[in-house]
């Protein structure tokens, strides 16, 4: 197995190009796991951890841009106020070692359906940037999932950065496991409100076999919803609102739970997400507590 260890994104752009069957590599929470149990064996690994581009983040226009290499701990420390959803998502993920290693941007290139990061970005419609030696492109999140395992991204691109909106509404992220840490999602729930759009935002994880959005749930609270004032919905319109995000869902039976208990927990969780962004919209949060 060739190691190649560019010192810029040039170089490492030109790496990929030469060599597209190579694995990039940065805090190597997934790929070595896979490497040590032999599940899979590249030609080549591209170590991307000398690249400082990749671990930058701050402002971009209306959006804060953060580099794929940046750590979960990071996201949690100075972007809760930017990106809310996502670090309580990152607060999820497994122990606080692998959160100083493991990125969003591996993450998406991972593109399990039960990656922690992908809900929130679903919800909060972020947006993927890809670069090669032919240029740079954005894609929206939403479009970047194409089916297991299967993503937007070419085989000679890299992915060097997440783009995420400013929020506007409260954002929310649920997760619910076999335990309370150190665990893979049994599924998981994303939740954004934008006020100023008047719209809403999903994203389900572990419930299909790419990460999902509850498209109808979505439409379906954003006329229900009282953009002026907060008021609480009634019962009858939030116990709606989990049934069709339940009805998005397409889960599996495995050895983390059923199909059956999926869809219920997904119920479940959309419905305290709704209750808890309520709460969060009247009194004008959106900062992760």
């Amino acid at each position: 197995m060739e190691f190649l260890s560019p010192s810029t994104l040039e170089e490492a752009l030109e790496a990929k190009s030469a060599h597209p069957d190579a694995v990039p590599i940065m805090g190597g929470t997934d790929v070595m796991v896979e490497l040590n149990f032999d599940k899979r064996r590249p030609p080549a690994l591209i170590d991307l951890a000398r690249i400082p581009e990749l671990a930058e983040y701050g402002p971009d226009g209306d959006r804060t841009r953060l580099g794929a290499g940046v750590p979960y701990t990071t996201v949690i420390e100075h972007l809760s106020g930017r990106a809310p959803a996502l670090a309580k998502a990152s607060r999820s993920v497994a122990s606080p070692q692998i959160r100083n290693r493991g990125t969003v941007g591996g993450n998406l290139a991972g593109a399990s359906p039960a990656g922690d990061a992908h809900p929130s970005l679903l919800a909060t419609d972020a947006t993927v940037e890809l670069a090669s030696v032919r240029g740079r492109r954005r894609v929206p999140v939403r479009e970047f999932f194409l089916s297991l395992r299967k993503t937007a991204r070419s085989d000679d691109e890299l992915i060097t950065a997440v783009l995420l909106p400013e929020p506007s509404g409260p954002q929310q992220f649920a997760k619910i496991g076999t335990r309370n840490a150190m665990v893979i999602a049994v599924t998981s729930f994303a939740l954004a409100l934008d006020g100023e759009r008047r719209a809403v935002g999903t994203g389900l994880g572990s419930a299909g076999p790419t990460p999902l959005r509850a498209e109808a749930a979505e439409e379906f609270l954003a006329q229900e919803f009282d953009w002026e004032g907060g008021r609480s919905p009634s019962e009858a319109t939030v116990r709606r609102f989990g049934e069709l995000v339940a009805a998005a869902a397409r889960p599996i039976d495995d050895q983390r739970g059923s199909a059956e208990y999926r869809r219920h927990a997904l119920a479940v969780m959309a419905r305290r997400a709704l209750s808890w962004s309520v709460t969060d919209y009247r009194k004008g949060v959106t900062r992760c507590a």
